[in-house]
């Protein structure tokens, strides 16, 4: 049962880890485009448009250097 196929050859951890990877790239990119749309709606200029990315964009920026960081280590 352990190693039982899900979907297209693939076992249920290697279907949720493609997956995160990638549902989670898309609403990296979607977050990006809200934050330079809401840089724009708002008249923020250049230098407002760049803190914005750098405050609202933080939070996400950590998810992926976490990654990173486990790669680099080898713990995952």
């Amino acid at each position: 049962m352990e190693n039982e196929v899900l979907i297209f050859g693939l076992t249920i951890e290697q279907f949720e880890d493609i997956s995160l990877k990638v549902c989670f790239t898309a609403l990296i990119l979607y977050m990006l485009f809200i934050i330079g749309n809401l840089a724009k709606e708002s008249k923020a200029g250049k230098y407002g448009t760049i803190w914005m990315f750098v405050a609202l964009g933080l939070g996400f920026v950590g998810f992926v250097s976490k990654g990173f960081i486990q790669k680099i280590m080898g713990i995952e």
